[in-house]
Formats: structure tokens, C-alpha cells, sequence
């Protein structure tokens, strides 16, 4: 069978978080590095596209092409870490533990900020000729990409804060939703296809996401942009990531374990027969 029932995808998740937990620190942050600098490749790609063809939505079409790739690969993000793991400490895995899960984001945090660093350094190298010139019209973008999602954000002050938070929140209900919805098919187009549409989503909305900035805005401070680190991570990176680990856990991860694990039990429990649980 190709489809998975909830009950059943939910219980994979539980599963994936209890192994990302108990993975070894050297592949977790190779996974992550690995999975930030694809998703920073991703970006580009799709900023590429957007200024040469002037049609966003033609970028936010083609820009899950970066996530399947990490995806079916096994890396790890930190917006599908934020769901994942903590699951497996509700359900009580054996060992599982509120320090393990903070290690597990911690490293996966460490390793998609030095993939996308990475991505951040190669992509200002080229479009700059080697810092030797100015940055070409792509280069301009991410820069100006840069400025309007920190200064912009600052301008408004706190509803300006509180914003930048419910775009994190929104940005990772679908991105995790793209995480699940992988696990309902077995097949690689089924995954494919499942996972693209929330990204789409996420990418055409301009929701905030953590590993995406992790290459926007260190791009713009490499390329000169006018803005400080300080910005960056007051007015961006910071409430991006509460807002993707609320929105991932609360409207993914809580509603699908709460819903179809324990739902779950308490039929297997309803269908014992009266004798049974008398005896």
C-alpha cells in the first residue's frame, strides 16, 4: 500500500524523533550542515529565478525542489527537529529525555547555520567576482531581501516583533506539514508530491523561516547591506525561531500525536472485550 493511515505516519513520527535524539553527534551535525547548505541553494535558486523572470510565484514553484532533495536524503532541519523530537519524549521513549531533545536542536541549530554559511560565503563570492566588484542584480536582491526583513520589521516596533513571530509560527506549520506529509506515502513521487505543496505554500507567502534567513542575511551582511548582525538577530533569526518552534509543535506535531496516538490507544482499549478487562 502507498498510503499511509494517520494513526500509522503519526507513529513514524514518534519513531524519526527517537532516532534523531539518540543519533551521534558527528552525523547530526553533518546531516544538518548538509541539510542548510541545500536549503540555502534552494533559496538562491529561487531568488535567481524571481528577479530574472519577475514572477514570484515561479520561484516559490520550483524552491521545494531543495527541500525533497534534503529530505530524501535523510538531513535534518531544525523547524522538523522542532516537531519531531519532542514527540518522542511525550510518548515516554525509553531514554528519551527534555536534555536530549534541547542536544538534538542545539546541534542540528549549530550544523544549518554553518551549511548555509557556507552558501551565504560561495554565493557574495560570486556574484561579486571574488568581492572585486559590486554584487550583480541577484546579489542586490538578497541584499535588499536583507534590510526589508530587519529594518522593515524594527520600523513597526513591537507589532512589527509580534508579526515577525506569527510568520514563523505560519512558516512552520507548513514546512513541518511538508515533514509529515512525507511519511504518509512509500513511494518517492508520493513523498515528492506531498511535500511540495506546503512548501509552495510557505515559500509564495514569504513566511519566516529560520535556515532560509541563516543564508539570506548573513548574504546581505557579506554583500554590505544596511543592516548590523545586531539587527539580524534581534529583528529576524531570534523570533523566527520561537515562532517556527511554537507553529511547528502546536499545529503539527500536538494535533497529529493527540489526536491519532492516543486515539489510537483508547480504541485498543475500547475493543477489549468486557471479559477481558474484568478478568
Amino acid at each position: 500500500m502507498s498510503y499511509l493511515a494517520p494513526s500509522e505516519f503519526v507513529t513514524k513520527m514518534v519513531d524519526a524523533g527517537e532516532s534523531k535524539i539518540f543519533m551521534s553527534t558527528r552525523d547530526t551535525v553533518i546531516r544538518a550542515y548538509m541539510a542548510g547548505a541545500i536549503l540555502a541553494l534552494a533559496a538562491w535558486f529561487a531568488i535567481t529565478i524571481n528577479v530574472n523572470t519577475g514572477q514570484p510565484l515561479i520561484g516559490a514553484l520550483l524552491f521545494p525542489v531543495g527541500f525533497t532533495m534534503l529530505y530524501l536524503l535523510g538531513f535534518d532541519l531544525l523547524t522538523g527537529v522542532f516537531v519531531l523530537s519532542p514527540l518522542a519524549w511525550l510518548d515516554k521513549r525509553p531514554g528519551v529525555t527534555i536534555g536530549g531533545v534541547l542536544r538534538n536542536w542545539g546541534l542540528v541549530f549549530i550544523g544549518n547555520f554553518a551549511g548555509a554559511l557556507t552558501v551565504a560565503f560561495l554565493m557574495a563570492f560570486v556574484t561579486t567576482f571574488g568581492f572585486t566588484q559590486d554584487p550583480d542584480k541577484v546579489g542586490t536582491a538578497i541584499g535588499n531581501i536583507g534590510e526589508g526583513r530587519t529594518l522593515g520589521y524594527a520600523a513597526h516596533g513591537a507589532a512589527g516583533m509580534v508579526t515577525l513571530f506569527f510568520r514563523g509560527m505560519l512558516c512552520n506549520w507548513m514546512v513541518s506539514t511538508g515533514v509529515v506529509m512525507a511519511m504518509i506515502s512509500t513511494t518517492v513521487p508520493g513523498k515528492v508530491l506531498a511535500m511540495w505543496m506546503p512548501i509552495l505554500v510557505f515559500f509564495y507567502m514569504v513566511f519566516e523561516h529560520s535556515v532560509v534567513n541563516m543564508f539570506l542575511f548573513p548574504s546581505g551582511l557579506m554583500l554590505h547591506a544596511k543592516f548590523s548582525i545586531l539587527d539580524y538577530l534581534i529583528w529576524n533569526e531570534i523570533p523566527t525561531v520561537l515562532g517556527n518552534l511554537v507553529g511547528g509543535l502546536a499545529f503539527t506535531g500536538l494535533t497529529l500525536y493527540t489526536t491519532h496516538v492516543r486515539t489510537g490507544a483508547k480504541r485498543r482499549i475500547e475493543a477489549v472485550p468486557a471479559s477481558r478487562v474484568a478478568a
